[in-house]
């Protein structure tokens, strides 16, 4: 008898076979249970406490598997589900958590009848194909342009939202501000950044029906010499620099050695004629406003409020670039290259106020802006956070719609008109994949059967009363209204879904599914192996474009 071979470590941990497909499939629905309750407008929120002691409370998907801390490989890679469909879409995060939770349960039936991992996936590929095809089928385009088209799509997104009890206001804000950037790039495309230039100014305090867009942009600063400068300026001419208006000092330690007594003055003369040159290269353009990203010397400041002119220093690069797309005007990096091109003169007024305990600067009521500011008002610093994740959801919506404007129908109709489809296809498939499809089918519920829980109806009389509607598909819009529970048109009570966030759950959620499903092995217990003599490894460089985050510090 031969001794046995120890092959792994022993500090390695090795599980195979059906025991992992099982802890796998175990794991990915523990996540999808986390936020079940979270679905559709009656939905619950969750409260949680970060290390820090902060507490998040929201019922956006995606926020509450971000602050969760697992433990189990395949349930990190939901999570990681949920961002790809913020970061992509912005909306659908619970939606593509439960629905590829139900496509491991329903594909554990099958593991346990010894089917072939690979066949279940092939299946499910197929059944995606199929369901794709269907919402072709069913998605109807809109215009864009129609406002209440607009607003009842937003406001259906973020009707399951916490904020839904404010009614049109924050859909209205997301489809001012939305349309306000977007930026047609030709044949029809248009471009909407929200990260670059929509700025969310969260300040605590009134009521959250104070909140509006503006048509310009706010930041948190005030003039530089305030008593001296003026406060409000109607049509200012703005100038935005990103240089100092000070002295240059030398690039490395100088020492000028002075012989006699009056070089000194000379010196001191020579600063002071640099600083006024500056300011008299500026002031040739009779600007009203000079905005600057880097510092302001007194004796700068003196001779712009001398000239009536209203300075602000030390702004940030990324609001900077903001008033910049609002007012028309060209950031400039030397004074000496002014042009008269490069004033601002689209802002309608420029004004300084004080909101709470800070002084707000606001340059507003500007001609065709291209960039603007979300003013948020409310009660308490949570209820802003999570108003503030509503409107990422809305403004992602309302780009979506801008750039793919195509509707398909909320509520659960349009999973059960694809489940209805495949149900019917399923038939026409040979072979042994034939079930595996089928099981996809009937894992598409799994969102309307959701909605009607967390409505609390009776699930099983409204879920055979939807699939009996369905399944001679006569009409494709035929859904679970979210507040009553009842089985509605979509049509009617104008509950849609964007195409291409339901596109994109479904693909998301059943490649999700087939990846988890071909896991086979789980080693755990490598050491990470440091090359000798390799130091730690490098500090994170931030980016320009995490500046404008408020939490600078890593999570």
């Amino acid at each position: 008898m031969h001794a046995p071979v120890l092959v792994l470590k022993d500090s390695l941990k090795r599980e195979s076979g059906t025991k992992v497909h099982h802890a796998n499939i175990q794991a990915s629905k523990a996540v999808a249970d986390i936020i079940r309750t979270t679905l559709g407008p009656r939905s619950m929120l969750k409260m949680l406490l970060d290390a820090a002691g902060g507490i998040v409370v929201t019922n956006d998907g995606n926020a509450i598997l971000r602050e969760l801390d697992l433990a189990h490989p395949a349930a990190k890679s939901m999570i990681e589900l949920s961002r790809t469909q913020d970061e992509e879409v912005g909306d659908g995060t619970t939606s593509v958590i439960v629905l590829a939770g139900e496509m491991l349960h329903v594909a554990e039936a099958f593991i346990e009848k010894n089917y072939h991992p690979t066949v279940i996936c092939r299946a499910y590929i197929k059944a995606l194909e199929d369901a794709i095809a269907v919402l072709d089928k069913i998605a109807m385009p809109i215009d864009v342009n129609d406002r209440s088209t607009m607003l009842g799509l937003v406001k259906s997104c973020i009707g399951t939202k916490f904020t839904s009890q404010f009614g049109d206001l924050i859909a209205d804000l997301a489809i001012d501000a939305t349309t306000t950037v977007g930026v047609d790039l030709g044949q029809g495309l248009r471009e909407v950044d929200i990260k670059k230039y929509i700025k969310v100014e969260k300040v605590p305090g009134g009521q959250l029906e104070d909140s509006q867009v503006l048509k310009g942009v706010m930041f948190n600063k005030d003039v530089v010499a305030p008593g001296k400068m003026k406060r409000k300026i109607v049509n200012p001419r703005i100038i935005l620099l990103d240089c100092p208006l000070e002295y240059k000092k030398g690039e490395n330690q100088t020492n000028a050695e002075l012989v006699r007594e009056e070089d000194w003055e000379v010196l001191l003369k020579m600063e002071e004629e640099y600083i006024e040159n500056i300011c008299m290269q500026i002031l040739k353009f009779k600007p009203d406003v000079v905005i600057t990203e880097k510092g302001l010397s007194d004796l700068a400041c003196h001779y712009l409020s001398k000239a009536g002119v209203s300075a602000i220093r030390r702004l940030r690069k990324t609001d900077n670039n903001r008033i910049a797309k609002a007012c028309g005007a060209v950031i400039v990096n030397r004074p000496d290259e002014l042009q008269e091109s490069d004033v601002g003169t689209g802002a309608g007024l420029f004004e300084v106020k004080k909101i709470g305990d800070d002084f707000f600067t606001f340059i507003v009521d500007c001609k065709d802006p291209k960039a603007c500011t979300v003013l948020l008002r409310g009660a308490s610093k949570d209820l802003l956070n999570e108003v503030e994740r509503n409107l990422q959801d809305a403004m992602s919506v309302a780009r979506n719609i801008i750039k793919n404007p195509k509707l398909v129908p909320g509520g659960g109709a349009t999973e059960l008109t694809v489940s209805a489809t495949l149900k019917q296809k399923s038939s026409s498939v040979e072979g042994i994949e034939k079930w595996p499809y089928e099981a996809a089918a009937i894992a598409f519920e799994a969102i309307p059967r959701t909605l009607a829980q967390n409505c609390g109806v009776n699930v099983i009389r409204t879920m055979t009363a939807l699939q009996g509607k369905h399944a001679n598909g006569e009409n494709a819009w035929t859904g679970i209204d979210g507040n009553t529970g009842a089985i509605a048109d979509m049509k009617e009570r104008k509950i849609w879904d964007a195409y291409n966030v339901k596109a994109q759950t479904f693909k998301t959620a059943i490649e999700a599914a087939c990846m988890l499903l071909r896991i086979d092995d789980i080693v755990s217990g490598i050491k990470k192996k440091q090359a000798p003599g390799a130091g730690p490894s490098k500090p994170k460089i931030e980016t320009e474009a995490d500046a404008d985050g408020e939490q600078i510090l890593p999570d």
